[in-house]
């Protein structure tokens, strides 16, 4: 567990994911990608893990995942087969915020 900051840039020990915080908690984070822990983007992936068979949902390239708690934001530079999480909690595709009506 690590505590995270905003604009910390990570990369998934078991795929090509490659994420940058957007948001986090003051306290630690259990962050994963694939069912393995979150790696500084200086750090090289081991080619011959694979994603977890519980954690392969994949991440998409310029989408924003929350935390269920809405407290971690990440937004994925890289997509991967591996899915985020935060622990065993998958974290969610966030939605776009209506526009304002022009009446």
């Amino acid at each position: 567990m690590a505590v995270l900051k905003p604009g910390t840039r990570l990369r998934s020990a078991v795929c090509t994911t490659e994420v940058m915080v957007v948001r986090a908690p003051k306290e630690d984070v259990d962050a994963h990608c694939g069912g393995a822990p979150l790696l500084p983007i200086a750090e090289q992936r081991d080619e011959s893990l694979s994603p977890a068979e519980s954690h392969t949902g994949g991440s998409q390239m310029g989408k924003r995942y929350v935390s269920a708690g809405d407290d971690l934001e990440i937004l994925c530079n890289k997509p991967g087969a591996g899915s985020l999480s935060v622990g065993d909690e998958p974290m969610t595709l966030k939605g776009a915020k209506p526009l304002p009506s022009s009446d």
